[in-house]
């Protein structure tokens, strides 16, 4: 599933096209993807002008000028093509299509249709069923050691776990987690009540450094992501340990006191780290 970077970098490239113009096309090709789609949604589309966009979590916000919204989720394999009108034929599991007065298309292509749309009255968005309870932004001030000391007081479960909490954090996923957890030496299997104070100092910066890194680097490809421009992400090439099981730990010193980069599972998940380092 596309994480918050991805998720940033989509919405950048939707913004980069859309925002300011009007969609003069708007078809909608089944009734339903995750869950049912608004009735009457290519209507209430067609003629709108798009006035800004936001990303809160895994979800993008597009915003109209009728007061509302239209909450996008990529689900897992959704994925959001750019491209100038009549280029090329509709895409296999294109399920929405808008087209701009400026001569370009969008296409919603989500083979698995694990991907959601709904609209929702703009001043109302935070109240969205799917919205309402997130955590604070880990890229905004919100997200400070102290909010997160405060939010890990007392809390049982391995750190892991607390990160991918969204009450917690909004947007945080596995890989991302894994990631943030090695550059701040912390150990996946940690109790997060035992990381208030000096860890969650290193914590915090290190989450906000590991999303500004891949949403600079166009989000990380899996193997269903692509960008607006049709372009994969590129920042699994700075990945430390995540996916690299058995490799040396890039942080420890070439002998035998590290074991290198090890893989368990937590929750049903992968978690890849370096036990020597993270502690």
């Amino acid at each position: 599933m596309p994480e918050l970077p991805e998720v940033e970098t989509v919405m950048r490239g939707l913004q980069a096209r859309l925002e300011g113009r009007v969609l003069r096309r708007a078809v909608v090709r089944r009734p339903d993807l995750r869950w049912p789609l608004p009735p009457g949604l290519a209507a209430r589309l067609t003629g709108a002008r798009v006035t800004s966009f936001r990303r809160r979590a895994k979800y993008i916000l597009m915003r109209l000028d009728s007061g509302w919204s239209v909450l996008i989720h990529l689900g897992m394999s959704g994925r959001m093509l750019v491209e100038p009108v009549g280029r090329n034929d509709i895409t296999l599991h294109e399920h929405i299509e808008l087209e701009t007065d400026d001569g370009w298309r969008v296409g919603f292509v989500d083979p698995r249709r694990f991907g959601s749309v709904d609209l929702i009255e703009t001043d109302r968005e935070d109240a969205h069923r799917l919205l309402v309870g997130l955590g604070p932004e880990p890229l905004d001030t919100a997200f400070s050691v102290a909010t997160l000391s405060a939010a890990l007081e007392g809390k049982k479960t391995p750190i892991k776990a607390a990160l991918l909490d969204q009450k917690i954090v909004a947007g945080l996923g596995n890989i991302y987690v894994c990631e943030a957890l090695f550059r701040a030496g912390v150990s996946p299997v940690r109790l997060a009540a035992s990381i208030p104070g000096a860890r969650a100092k290193r914590l915090v910066p290190a989450i906000k450094q590991t999303l500004t890194e891949a949403i600079a680097a166009g989000g990380s490809s899996l193997r269903d992501y692509v960008q607006t421009n049709g372009e994969l992400g590129y920042f699994q090439h700075a990945w430390k340990v995540y996916g690299r099981e058995g490799e040396p730990c890039p942080a420890c010193p070439r002998d035998n006191t590290c074991k290198g980069v090890q893989r368990i599972v937590q929750s049903g998940r992968s978690t890849f780290y370096c036990p020597r380092r993270q502690r």
